[in-house]
């Protein structure tokens, strides 16, 4: 489906509504006040009617769109744009595809989208064999140290850390194909963090896999005590001098955070801190479910009904 036929198969408002309906039902709808499943459409209001408690619930309650009042043709459009293509997308791109003269509500509604993407994603667990690793990307300077010489190496102001997870495995049939890996690659997870101390890593380690991986990582004291602490079930340290050896032992890490770096900065002039993580959501979402094709935009939907974003209102 391309744009063309996205807008044909959604030509107004009332479409685009009455499809939100239709989804909502088929994916256990109940009632957000008594958890309720007896719930009855009324076509005046455009909202459902709980039997039990009597609660009225809109179209966009409980979902991303709640509060938003931009149409959902606009919201659907987003999505699709969003999960048309694996490369990042700007939210100025999207805006023209909408024909929005203000740029700030467009905006606001990509950033809920990329939360919510991270909120999905947050239910999975990585397990198997599972590579760790850190990444640091390029973002603006911090307001307050604009004036601060520029230090250099993964202490510089413009430098953001990044924890990197990567499911990687020995497929049980090698391939013909040439690769620049032998290992095949399942989810990845990539969050934002203050500091490489083994106390801000582990326990965000420990919540992201399910106890039972089997971790390999670089010869960092940051992760000496993973296997101590119940993270892991067993953990491979690799003291790497060698730069080249990296690619070897944490492959699909680095690769990671290499096309996550091109996606995002191929985009993005310059990116601020704060919202790193928003656009690292994208990129592992879309990474996760690259084989989804077309069917993404449905699994964005259903990730858009299901979560509300914690994103806020922001004016600059």
């Amino acid at each position: 489906m391309n744009l063309l036929d996205f807008y044909r198969q959604y030509p107004d408002e009332s479409s685009c509504e009455e499809a939100l309906r239709r989804f909502r039902e088929r994916h256990d709808l109940f009632c957000s006040r008594c958890g309720g499943l007896r719930l009855s459409w009324n076509p005046s209001h455009r909202s459902w009617t709980c039997m039990d408690c009597k609660h009225e619930m809109t179209l966009r309650s409980g979902t991303v769109m709640q509060g938003s009042n931009l149409p959902i043709r606009d919201w659907f459009a987003a999505m699709y744009l969003l999960t048309a293509t694996r490369r990042a997308i700007s939210s100025k791109e999207i805006q023209r595809q909408l024909g929005r003269k203000r740029y700030q509500p467009v905006w606001e509604m990509v950033h809920k989208l990329r939360d919510v993407m991270g909120k999905r994603d947050a239910r999975y667990n990585l397990h198997g064999d599972v590579e760790i690793d850190e990444g640091f990307f390029s973002t603006e300077t911090p307001e307050a140290q604009k004036n601060c010489p520029l230090k250099r190496g993964r202490g510089s102001q413009r430098k953001t850390s990044v924890l990197v997870m990567a499911e990687s495995s020995f497929p049980d049939t090698p391939s013909d194909k040439k690769r620049s890996t032998p290992k095949i690659v399942g989810h990845i997870k990539m969050e934002v963090i203050d500091d490489l101390k083994a106390s801000t890593e582990t326990p965000r380690i420990k919540q992201a896999t399910d106890g039972k991986a089997n971790a390999t990582t670089d010869g960092s004291s940051t992760y000496a005590s993973l296997e101590k602490d119940g993270a892991v079930a067993s953990h491979k340290a690799v003291v790497m001098d060698d730069k080249k050896k990296v690619g070897k032992v944490l492959p699909w890490v680095h690769i990671a955070i290499s096309n996550a770096k091109r996606s995002i900065l191929d985009t993005y002039h310059d990116i601020k801190a704060e919202f790193l993580q928003l656009y690292l959501n994208e990129f592992c979402y879309k990474f996760n479910r690259r084989y989804f094709g077309f069917r993404l935009f449905e699994r964005l939907e259903l990730c858009a009904c299901t979560y509300r974003a914690e994103f806020k209102h922001r004016i600059y």
